[in-house]
This record gives structure tokens, C-alpha cells and sequence, in this order.
């Protein structure tokens, strides 16, 4: 008897490969941003696209906040074309992130996504940023 693994058979080690090892140029992940700011290796602007609601109310320190339906030309007209943006959303539930990164992508920046985004982020047992002294509503729609 077979798997429900095995039913759609592994690809073989060379494709596997290439697969991978061209995902690791889409991707990062938080445990990476992290110790990059432990580290101070800070070559790259990480980029949250949710809402400024969401963001408020708590984001992964050293991030700043262009909700992605607000990325543009303009917007990141001060950014050189080879700065690297990591961008991020509320989690594995939102496509924001990858809406975002077409986006930049577009506009011909480099960029990867944190996968996992703020839900990523705080299963990993970092913290976010302390929210603002406003009272926050119970629940915040992400808006990316």
C-alpha cells in the first residue's frame, strides 16, 4: 500500500533543488530578519503593508508602514532601484504580502517576502513594537 505522500511522487533531486534554491530568492523568513537586527546587518527596508490601523497597533520593530495599496512610484521615490524591501503582512491567511511584492516588483525594486508575516513573527517569540497610547478597536482588518 502506498502513501498519500508517495501518490504524487518526489521530484527528482535536480528539479528539488532548483525549486528550493529559487524559493530562497523569493523568501526570507522572521527568524532571518530578526537576527539580521540583532546583528545590525540592516541592508534591506522592511516593509509592512497592512493598513495603518493594524500597523498601529503592533509591527516588527524597524519596520515602516506603506500599506500596499498605497505603493507607487511616488511613494518610494526616494528609495534607491537597488534597495531591497522584505515586506510582510498579517500572516499565512493574507496575500497582502504577495500583492505587495508584485507591486515592487513592477516598479522594478528588488524584494522578498517575510514569510509567516506578524503571525510568523510572534510564533517565533519575538515581540512587536509597543502600540500607540490610543485604545485600539477589537478587532482591525489587516487592509493590505
Amino acid at each position: 500500500m502506498t502513501s498519500l505522500v508517495r501518490d504524487v511522487p518526489a521530484a527528482p533531486s535536480a528539479i528539488a533543488l532548483m525549486h528550493f534554491s529559487n524559493r530562497l530568492t523569493f523568501e526570507t523568513d522572521c527568524s532571518d530578519v530578526h537576527a539580521s537586527q540583532q546583528a545590525g546587518a540592516l541592508d534591506f527596508v522592511l516593509l509592512d503593508v497592512r493598513g495603518p490601523q493594524a500597523f498601529e497597533r503592533g509591527h516588527v520593530p524597524g519596520a515602516i508602514n506603506i500599506p500596499g495599496r498605497q505603493i507607487s512610484a511616488e511613494r518610494l521615490a526616494g528609495y534607491a532601484r537597488d534597495t531591497l524591501f522584505v515586506v510582510y503582512c498579517a500572516g499565512p491567511h493574507c496575500n497582502g504580502a504577495n500583492k505587495a511584492a508584485v507591486q515592487l516588483a513592477a516598479l522594478e525594486y528588488p524584494v522578498k517576502e517575510m514569510i509567516g508575516g506578524v503571525t510568523g513573527w510572534l510564533d517565533e517569540g519575538f515581540h512587536l513594537s509597543a502600540p500607540t497610547e490610543r485604545p485600539a478597536p477589537t478587532v482591525i482588518e489587516c487592509a493590505c
